[in-house]
């Protein structure tokens, strides 16, 4: 640890050991973010530049931070979950020199202060997941917009937010869509929450997922990659969505298509990934079977209305860790797991690394994007180049040691010639 002051609010930090191993348990598993990393020590693209983030604080993350620092930032972090903090690695990333807010299981009090505790260090880079940053600094001239050049975002949420704010003309810096790159949403919401929201499903409950009519709310990216693991696992899927197109395919790819009004009468296991407002509501609870289990893999626990839920609730019982027991008038039970927050962080570990491992390398390389771009960024929501997306796919590819077909030179000018056809000759080519 450096001669610096390190400023920090965890649980305990006799905790750094044991976060030290599992950060390099997961770093296994991130060969692109090592060799970003290993870049990052020798250019120092970020020199002199301070980054606030507000991520789940997992062992996936110290590996980002670490990256970051290779490349010469001072970077701050917070939670971006009251739930998702695995103390241990707040521990360790204080131990090495990281001002760190988060407390797993903090309150939304607590939660708030950290968020102002790592714009008040005036950063010039924010990384977000759900844009609580972005919002935080867009709010009465805040004192954390002193130095800022941009900001980026992880999630669907987040985006979902920061578009509104572009489209009113109010965002105030640019900031980079990592959600946007193929090599995040395809991988990460997909095979990454799939997995792991069922993974928080079965350590919370012990139910065995064969034969269970298990509703997936929302067929994004996320919904897609839910739905097709529990229908792996024996699952009678169960698809609600809002959008056309969205709908067919979630029928074409095997699944049952119904209005919540309906899947909530049969359903056994709802969850809801729409990064929307009350998808389950007064009414689907109504509705419900004695025993169902709702759970939310959507970044805010908003997509669960638990107001009306707790007004319709005669009393309540912690059943198991992040089980909670509802018994409404009817003596009808519905059981919420991790109280509506995202449930693979919550009950579970999050994400596995090798497939972060591509979401934080967007994130470092947007980093070091940003720094070089700003200056000719409108204030607005941006996409990092495609050349981004190869190259991260590129480098993991070659870690499965694994390779790919390129295009001969004859290929690639036939692709960009629109004389060729039926009968042409191409011996010009």
């Amino acid at each position: 640890m450096s001669d610096k002051i390190i400023k920090y609010d965890i649980k305990d930090i006799n905790l750094a050991d044991q976060g030290n191993l599992r950060a390099d348990w997961a770093s296994r598993e991130m060969p692109v973010l090592k060799s970003i990393k290993s870049r990052f020590l020798k250019e120092k693209p970020l020199k002199g530049k301070k980054v606030s983030g507000c991520l789940h604080i997992t062992a996936e993350t110290a590996n980002l931070v670490e990256t970051l620092v290779a490349g010469g930032a001072e970077v701050f972090m917070c939670a971006s979950n009251p739930l998702s903090t695995q103390d241990d690695i707040a521990a360790y990333l204080v131990s090495q020199g990281i001002s760190v807010y988060a407390i797993k299981g903090e309150s939304e009090d607590i939660y708030d202060d950290h968020l102002e505790s790592v714009l008040a260090e005036k950063p010039h880079i924010t990384i977000d997941d759900g844009a609580d940053l972005v919002a935080k600094l867009h709010s009465s001239n805040h004192i954390g917009l002193e130095n800022m050049i941009g900001s980026m975002e992880e999630t669907t949420t987040g985006i979902i937010r920061l578009r509104a704010l572009s489209e009113e003309g109010k965002l105030k810096f640019p900031v980079i869509s990592v959600n946007d790159s193929d090599t995040k949403h395809m991988f990460d919401n997909r095979y990454g929450t799939g997995q792991s929201t069922l993974d928080g499903i079965i350590r919370a409950t012990n139910i065995l997922i064969t034969g269970k009519n298990f509703v997936v709310i929302g067929y994004g990216w996320c919904g897609r990659g839910l739905a097709s693991r529990a229908k792996g696992m024996g699952a009678r899927t169960i698809v609600c969505e809002v959008d056309p197109v969205r709908a067919l395919e979630a029928i074409m790819d095997g699944h049952e298509v119904m209005p919540m009004n309906e899947a909530s009468k049969i359903g056994n296991i709802f969850v809801t990934v729409t990064g929307g407002l009350h998808a389950i509501d007064e009414e689907h609870f109504n509705n419900m079977m004695d025993g169902a289990i709702v759970a939310n893999s959507g970044h805010f626990n908003v997509e669960i209305n638990l107001e009306s839920l707790q007004k319709m609730t005669e009393g309540t019982r912690t059943v198991r860790n992040n089980v909670q027991e509802h018994t409404l008038e009817s003596g009808k039970k519905i059981f919420v797991l991790g109280e509506g927050r995202l449930i693979n962080l919550a009950a579970a570990e999050g994400h596995p690394p090798s497939v972060m491992d591509m979401s934080f390398a967007n994130q470092a390389l947007a980093s070091e994007y940003l720094i070089k771009n700003y200056s000719s960024l409108d204030k607005s929501v941006h996409v990092l180049p495609k050349q981004v997306d190869r190259e991260i796919a590129t480098l993991k590819i070659n870690s499965m040691n694994m390779n790919f077909d390129t295009l001969n030179k004859k290929q690639i000018n036939y692709f960009n010639s629109w004389e060729l056809g039926t009968g042409s000759n191409q011996e010009n080519l």
